[in-house]
């Protein structure tokens, strides 16, 4: 193991040491000889102990927290279960974007959206920022990122140096130098959580009659409607991820198969927040907090649980560190684990923008137990038309029953006309996320310093947010994409108002 190595090396040269100390003992003829060879030891053994590690990135999209080794009571996934046991577990990791373009575009680059102008959901920046995998590759790593990009901007020619699969042919990874190899899963992606039945059966195909879920017997979030509908999408949502952890199970075995498990570092997390209404695309904890567990062989005692606030602007900083690389200096994250693993913040920042055609802007800080949403366009109704979110079968339902004015005082919440300027959470007491206690005296200073560091955090940063989309085209920072297809989305949406 890595850290058992660099204590052998420690141990090997004491040992040298004294054995150079007494060649003495030999006859004259030996002497010089005897002394060489100690020397081409001594300095052979920290160059053997300082190999690089190799870094593996297994991602999963659109899941919350939802496995059994975060105590989910409707989680059936013992690969992952297994390998928390052999890693370190954070129970509070957050997406800085609840969503897949800009939450992408800050986990390549190191940086927020919001800072290089990639914060609205399907925009394209004019120019490709600095990748933290260049940096990388400079330290002498090889990169591979098979299938999916979604920056929100163009990516460079051979900007990796392969996009082969590696899982399905493992021969294009290196054996003479260290390798960063990414591999992304869409199978939990929200577009399979509410797939017909035979896409259904297809993509969880492995499954064992045990392993399908009573849809009667889930436990759903308090604000959903109760309807046969919700419990099937919520079915197939967990039995997904059930799929999903056979898939890792199999990329798992595959490291030990090629006897890279010893000396690799594996992170494995989702992308943001559940494929489900109000998860996906909302700042709340349903939207931002996911899954996130790192193994490092050596290092990171197994079994671990970690409390302190992560964000994902961290990972890329954290394997430079891992890797020996410079880490740039526009990076904002934090090294989270290894030897230069550097102190939690107070707070974690996340946002919401433009969502296709939906615009918004909402900006949300994360502490240890409280959460503070501010919502810039509050004359804006949380649920606006958005025709792909509006394919899912549950927002059919919690629509056409808000209409019909069936929901209970909770699962209304969100059918507002107009949200509140200000939310505040206690996410222990609520982890649901639906008690606003931003007007409640009692929060009033809690209230007060997570406003203010909010606009610290904006001024900081440089939030972009503050421009509109259109401003940010006249200054030549992202092409214009609403008006063709999103121009063309809004035609399709009905005349009558989104909300009751």
């Amino acid at each position: 193991m890595i850290e058992q190595k660099l204590m052998l090396s420690k141990s090997a040269r004491s040992g040298f040491h004294h054995e150079l100390l007494s060649v003495h003992n030999f006859s004259p003829p030996l002497r010089g000889t005897m002394r060489s060879l100690f020397l081409l030891l001594l300095c052979a053994a920290p160059a053997f102990a300082a190999k690089p590690p190799n870094i593996v990135w297994i991602v999963t999209e659109d899941i919350s927290p939802n496995l059994g080794c975060y105590n989910d009571p409707d989680a059936i996934t013992p690969n992952l279960d297994k390998f928390a046991k052999e890693s370190a577990l954070f129970t509070r990791c957050f997406t800085h974007a609840p969503v897949c373009a800009p939450c992408r575009s800050g986990l390549i680059t190191g940086q927020y959206p919001t800072t290089m102008g990639s914060h609205h959901m399907r925009s394209k920046l004019m120019k490709t920022p600095h990748l933290f995998v260049q940096d990388l590759q400079k330290a002498g790593y090889f990169v591979a990122w098979p299938g999916k990009t979604d920056f929100n901007f163009d990516i460079p020619k051979a900007w990796v140096d392969t996009t082969v699969n590696w899982t399905q042919k493992p021969e294009v990874l290196p054996k003479d130098k260290p390798f960063f190899a990414y591999i992304n899963y869409t199978i939990t992606h929200e577009s399979q959580s509410r797939a017909g039945a035979a896409q259904h059966a297809k993509n969880t195909a492995k499954l064992t009659a045990e392993q399908r879920r009573d849809p009667s017997k889930l436990k759903l979030p308090p604000y959903y409607p109760d309807t046969p509908a919700t419990r099937n999408v919520v079915k197939q949502y967990h039995e997904t991820i059930t799929a999903m952890d056979y898939i890792v199970g199999d990329v798992l075995k595959l490291l030990d198969e090629q006897n890279w498990s010893e000396n690799t570092i594996v992170f494995f997390y989702g992308d943001h927040g559940a494929g489900l209404p109000r998860s996906k695309r909302w700042p709340y904890d349903s939207g931002t907090r996911t899954p996130l567990l790192i193994r490092y062989p050596g290092v990171i005692k197994p079994g671990t649980t970690r409390d302190d606030l992560v964000c994902f602007l961290d990972f890329a900083p954290t394997v430079l560190s891992l890797a020996g690389a410079e880490i740039p200096k526009n990076m904002v994250g934090r090294v989270i684990v290894g030897e230069k693993t550097q102190p939690a913040p107070k707070y974690v920042f996340s946002c919401r923008d433009r969502m296709d055609e939906a615009p918004d802007r909402i900006r949300s800080v994360r502490g240890e137990h409280f959460r503070y949403v501010r919502n810039y366009e509050p004359e804006r109704p949380y649920f606006q038309w958005l025709n792909y979110l509006d394919e899912m079968p549950i927002m059919k339902d919690w629509r056409k029953l808000a209409f019909e004015g069936k929901l209970n005082d909770t699962q209304k919440l969100f059918w507002s006309k107009t949200k509140p300027k200000e939310e505040l959470y206690d996410t222990q007491a609520d982890p649901f996320e639906v008690k606003n206690l931003a007007t409640n005296p009692d929060h009033a200073a809690m209230l007060k310093e997570m406003s203010t560091a909010l606009d610290k955090w904006i001024m900081d940063t440089k939030d972009l947010g503050e421009k509109s989309e259109a401003d940010l085209i006249k200054m030549g920072l992202v092409r214009d994409v609403l008006n063709n297809e999103y121009a063309n989305r809004i035609k399709m949406h009905p005349k009558t108002s989104p909300v009751p």
